[in-house]
């Protein structure tokens, strides 16, 4: 089972914070999110990814970046642009965009202990 947490280099870095609550609508949903990840993969500067969303309809979706150009060049992806509206118009009852940078890192697994600051 592949790890639901991204695989980072060390800090700085910046993540993208994508908080939102979800509308009942789910036409296409689950398949335009899959492949924003794919094609986010594809990204110059893109990090890693790590989501969540609880049956309230409430996500996170955390998207790691090299850098504030790179979060732009995404931005600015046609494709991602029009999933973007597609969601404004169907899929999202609320969201809230965070970008932040991250200076420390740092984590913990009960089977290997600490994970040090580059996990």
């Amino acid at each position: 089972m592949e790890s639901m947490f991204a695989r980072l280099p060390p800090p700085p870095y910046y993540a993208v914070i994508f908080s939102a609550r979800r509308t009942g609508v789910d036409d296409g949903y689950g398949e335009t999110a899959e492949r924003m990840v794919e094609l986010a993969r594809r990204q110059p500067g893109f990090l890693g990814v790590e989501s969540t969303r609880g049956a309230g309809g409430f996500g996170i979706t955390v998207a790691y970046w090299e850098s504030e150009e790179a979060i732009l060049a995404w931005r600015r992806h046609a494709e991602h642009a029009a999933a973007r509206e597609r969601g404004r118009a169907e899929w999202y009852r609320h969201f809230e965009l965070r970008v932040a940078r991250v200076e420390r890192a740092y984590g913990w697994d009960r089977d290997g202990g600490e994970a040090g600051p580059a996990r």
